[in-house]
């Protein structure tokens, strides 16, 4: 049986063919605890059903993903992540967790628990997250600028500096003409205010935009360094419309960041076989956090994000392709996405597997919560 969140994966990970169990009534919120600077949250729940009780009460999350739409646990469990040179991913807010294990036993565990970090990024396997801890920051209001059409040759030798520009940044290419269409800058009001009229050759834009050409800027987050509050300009698409383009596949690979422009150049040589079944891509930082699991587990990381159109086949053929052009990086792809990397090459690029293999053995001796997925990718022999 497999826990089952907001149905954001395009991977196998989610999949069973047993059973899958919902956490979708999962919603509750418990009040914050000012002190402690934390609140308790049911692992169903949305980050975009819980942000305005936070703001209200004085308080935010470090970050957030690109779409509020995706339940808390779920977006944990993979160690799916925000953008931001010193922000860590979702999961490095969580500061205890409640789960029913494979026995029936009700779990809790805290960062004092050994097994803490195997248990937050714990792709569902041992045991179904019913409850979460998160750490809260004080409350901020953030404004974003979108810069355009910067030659991607800058990033060569200002990659951290122009990452480094605000609280989140992002940059979104179609990998034509060496260019990053799309800069968005997003943070403090000194932030924005300190930005230049251009970056390293790219204008500011004069109006809204959306990462997809032709697509309704309506459904993103305000821009034009609008300052307003941090859950309405940490993502990139509003609660209320379709994120991202709706019907889409997705891809995404993470390697360590002192070979962000290394990687984004290998990649850029397959323009012309990527750019025929690419909607848009998005160049990501992460800081590095202490999850077993977690792409970014003692590695600060850039992420190469890509929205596919649906054409299954082509794709994974590309993504071969983009897979052999990073391996020189030890690439890792995210946990929830497509990727065709071989188990016995991933397994290689994870520094805590064995560990965190003996402790799902422990913790559940019958594999009652594993899947195809789990048996085939991080059981099978390496």
């Amino acid at each position: 049986m497999r826990p089952l969140g907001s149905r954001h994966s395009f991977s196998g990970i989610a999949d069973s063919t047993s059973q899958l169990i919902s956490t979708h009534e999962l919603k509750h919120s418990g009040s914050i605890n000012k002190e402690e600077h934390s609140i308790i949250v049911g692992s169903g729940i949305r980050y975009g059903d819980v942000c305005e009780s936070i703001h209200q009460a004085g308080f935010a999350l470090e970050n957030l993903a690109s779409l509020p739409h995706i339940s808390i646990a779920g977006a944990c469990a993979t160690a799916t992540h925000g953008s931001g040179m010193g922000n860590g991913c979702l999961a490095a807010a969580v500061r205890s967790l409640t789960m029913v294990s494979a026995d029936g036993a009700i779990v809790s565990l805290d960062q004092k628990d050994e097994i803490f970090p195997a248990a937050v990024v714990g792709l569902g396997a041992l045991g179904v997250v019913v409850e979460m801890e998160l750490h809260l920051q004080p409350n901020l209001d953030l404004a974003q600028i979108v810069f355009q059409n910067m030659p991607m040759a800058a990033l060569e030798n200002n990659f951290t500096e122009i990452m480094g520009s605000g609280y989140s940044v992002s940059l979104f290419t179609d990998w034509q003409n060496k260019t990053i269409n799309q800069i968005w800058v997003k943070g403090t009001r000194s932030e924005i205010s300190s930005l230049p009229p251009t970056l390293h050759g790219a204008a500011r834009a004069t109006h809204n935009t959306h990462p997809i050409d032709n697509h309704p800027p309506e459904n993103c987050t305000e821009q034009m360094g609008v300052l307003g509050r941090w859950y309405d300009r940490l993502p990139h698409f509003k609660l209320e419309y379709t994120p991202s383009s709706g019907k889409e596949l997705q891809s995404e690979y993470f390697l360590p960041i002192e070979h962000a422009y290394a990687a984004i150049s290998a990649v850029e040589k397959l323009n012309a076989k990527i750019h025929p079944h690419l909607l848009i891509s998005e160049v990501r930082t992460i800081a590095a956090d202490q999850f077993w699991m977690s792409p970014f587990n003692q590695q600060p990381s850039v992420a190469l994000h890509f929205t596919w159109k649906p054409h299954t086949a082509a794709v994974n053929k590309i993504l071969r392709q983009i897979e052999s052009a990073l391996s020189p990086y030890r690439v890792r792809p995210h946990w929830g996405k497509i990727y065709t990397m071989a188990p016995k090459v991933l397994q290689n690029r994870i520094r805590e597997l064995s560990k965190w293999k003996e402790l799902v053995l422990d913790c559940d001796p019958a594999g009652k919560f594993r899947n195809t997925y789990l048996n085939n990718l991080i059981f099978a022999e390496s």
